[in-house]
């Protein structure tokens, strides 16, 4: 394991040398810290299922909804919520060249604007807000969500789809997540 300021970090799940802020489309998983089923539980029908949300769960999909809103160069294409993460399939795509970052940056860890990786922690950081908000207003005796207690997981999984075979796949995959969720790697 690698050190960064003498201390023992994660190595990035990030494809080397690809461009997270160039046009794509990317599947996404964000992951509840510790796993934890917070976002809702997984009602299974006759021969269906869907996640009946928690509070904490209407807060994520409030925000995931309005984060595409605000920005021009996001677009969601499929997304699930389940009870201890959230899958998505998000467009990247810039109409306008965008230089609004300098090649010439030194080789350190820097979101560039209008990227996958700026996105998801601009997203994250709401969450944290908008559920100590929440706490606040009820005041509920649980932890709040902070620099030192996040509310999903640091890091998130990422993959660039590749072809029209692999994003049907995916996008079958999420759209069947919740009828599927006691074989979901992330079942607790």
């Amino acid at each position: 394991m690698d050190k960064f300021k003498n201390k023992y970090r994660i190595q990035s799940n990030r494809m080397a040398g690809w461009d997270y802020s160039g046009n794509g489309y990317y599947f996404i998983t964000i992951v509840t810290q510790n796993r934890e089923c917070n976002l809702g539980k997984i009602i299974k029908t006759h021969n269906n299922a869907y996640i009946k949300l928690s509070d904490f769960g209407k807060i994520v999909e409030n925000e995931w909804y309005k984060s595409f809103e605000m920005r021009n160069e996001l677009f969601l294409d499929e997304f699930v919520i389940m009870p201890n993460h959230l899958h998505a399939i998000i467009v990247l795509e810039k109409t306008i060249i965008d230089n609004t970052h300098n090649d010439l940056q030194p080789p350190v860890f820097i979101r560039k604007p209008k990227s996958i990786s700026s996105f998801i922690g601009g997203f994250k950081s709401v969450i944290n807000s908008k559920i100590d908000d929440y706490i606040d207003k009820r005041n509920l005796n649980i932890p709040k969500y902070n620099r030192n207690n996040h509310f999903f997981q640091p890091n998130y999984y990422d993959h660039i789809i590749r072809n029209n075979t692999e994003y049907k796949r995916i996008k079958n995959y999420i759209i069947n997540n919740p009828l599927n969720w006691k074989q979901d790697k992330l079942y607790e």
